[in-house]
């Protein structure tokens, strides 16, 4: 008998080994799809660069993008962008946004280690007379316990690994959205400070226009009172002066506008931020030609889109793993006794050890609902990720065209103003000698001002273009 009840306990212990390797075996196992990043779309051939490919696998949110701001020269923008980067309050909230998913992170991983918790347990009891066993039938008593339960999952089909793979996924995309903002940020605070720079260009100009056109009047009135010119001559010359003056309340309300949005970018109020009149440089920026495809890499919102397909990869395995058994193992350890004086005496201790299996036979079809509802969020993921590839590409192909194009129109309107105030020498030359009337000189002056108001508009867009073609490659044309 002895020799049978052997063999039967060790029978027992190789087939507690043989379950407990399968189980390790399944541990090793995760169910639903390996990510595989999706083709983007087809690259434009412009776009293959020197390894005639675009590296569509390889987004690089996270290399820095240095201070590509500094390609304008002004020490003003420098220090406004350094200013922006400390107080902007959307940057923060995106910072924030970012520690939660790293919270978030943290809270997936935990689920990998076993649970433990302690609790006190005072208890007055009474029990039933009719007590099938044990207890003091029809008695009242204190019991006060001491329990230390225990728990972990085994992770049979790797359902909390995906959710650590998910909850990765998000908080890299996370981390690229704060990228995102900040590059969105740093070209509307530089697109806010070229409008403003080039409003005070404009209005340099006008000025300097005001200043001729009240010599001008000066004259006028002069001829007037020899009765040369008639009074017409004499309102000509006026209106042209109030109109240039209009100009200047119109420019002073959109200066306004963008020296506010530039407080607001910095974190500043609005009404103590001042910033001094400064006419935008007139030179020209160049952009190289032949950019890579390698740069659109950096732009953070590819990157987060690529990073979110991840996440809803895993959490497809999430959902596939919820249809497939979990085995838990779970325990509870502690002291118990009616008097407090021998609580935590050896005899008064008590345990209960051993595993528990679930398996959702029947749900009522949830569980798969809930996986073909992951796997359709999965491929809105793929659809917004090659979206936002055509969409970048978009960018960078109407920024480029926008820089060859006022290129030009800066050229051709440089022509016309060298004409515009050819014609104005003429116009004013003529009606010095009494050949013609002040009308030629009004027209002359505003199509002179017009166009060199125009120009200085020009100038400000290509800067606005280059700011819009930076933001576009996520970053400067610098590798």
């Amino acid at each position: 008998m002895r020799m049978v009840s052997a063999g039967l306990s060790v029978r027992r212990r190789i087939g507690r080994f043989l379950a407990a390797g399968f189980v390790l075996v399944c541990a090793g196992c995760a169910v639903g799809p390996e990510y595989q990043r999706p083709e983007a779309t087809a690259i434009p051939e412009a776009y293959f660069g020197d390894l005639h490919e675009w590296k569509i696998a390889t987004p690089s949110a996270h290399l820095p993008r240095g201070n590509w701001w500094e390609i304008f020269g002004d020490d003003e923008l420098n220090g406004l962008q350094a200013e922006a980067l400390v107080a902007n309050q959307n940057l923060k909230a995106a910072v924030a946004r970012y520690d939660q998913a790293r919270a978030a992170l943290s809270v997936a991983e935990a689920a990998r280690f076993p649970r433990l918790g302690v609790s006190a347990q005072p208890v007055y009891q009474h029990d039933s007379k009719h007590r099938p066993v044990g207890g003091r039938p029809d008695q009242s008593y204190d019991v006060t316990s001491v329990p230390f339960d225990f728990s972990y999952e085994i992770d049979l089909w790797g359902r909390v690994r995906r959710s650590v793979e998910a909850a990765t996924a998000q908080a890299e995309a996370s981390a690229d959205d704060v990228e995102s903002i900040r590059l969105s940020m740093e070209a509307e605070l530089a697109a806010a400070w070229i409008q403003l720079r080039s409003l005070d260009a404009e209005k340099a100009i006008v000025q300097a226009s005001i200043e001729v056109y009240r010599t001008t009047l000066e004259l006028v009135q002069h001829r007037r009172s020899l009765g040369m010119v008639s009074d017409l001559d004499l309102a000509q010359a006026q209106t042209v002066l109030k109109s240039a003056e209009a100009q200047l309340t119109d420019i002073a309300v959109q200066r306004a506008k963008y020296q506010n949005a530039i407080a607001l970018l910095c974190g500043k109020t609005a009404s103590l931020f001042q910033l001094p009149e400064r006419p935008l440089p007139m030179g020209s920026m160049v952009v190289p030609t032949g950019l890579p495809s390698e740069l659109l890499e950096r732009r953070p919102d590819i990157a987060a889109a690529e990073r979110r397909m991840a996440a809803a990869n895993a959490s497809v395995g999430v959902a596939t793993a919820a249809l497939y058994p979990s085995i838990k193992f779970s325990g509870i350890a502690g002291f118990q006794s009616s008097d407090l004086y021998q609580l935590f005496d050896w005899p008064s201790r008590y345990w209960a050890v051993g595993p528990s299996l679930s398996w959702p036979v029947f749900q009522g079809g949830q569980l798969e609902a809930a996986r073909r509802q992951s796997m359709a969020a999965y491929e809105e993921t793929v659809a917004r990720y090659r979206q936002t590839v055509l969409g970048a590409f978009s960018d960078v192909e109407t920024n480029l065209a926008a820089q060859n194009q006022l290129a030009e129109e800066i050229e051709q309107v440089s022509q016309a103003l060298a004409s515009a105030r050819k014609q104005l020498e003429v116009a004013t030359n003529r009606y010095r000698l009494g050949v013609s009337t002040y009308l030629e000189v009004a027209t002359a002056q505003n199509a002179a001002l017009s166009i060199e108001r125009n120009l200085a508009r020009l100038k400000g867009q290509q800067w606005m273009a280059v700011t819009a073609l930076v933001k576009s490659l996520g970053g400067g044309w610098e590798s």
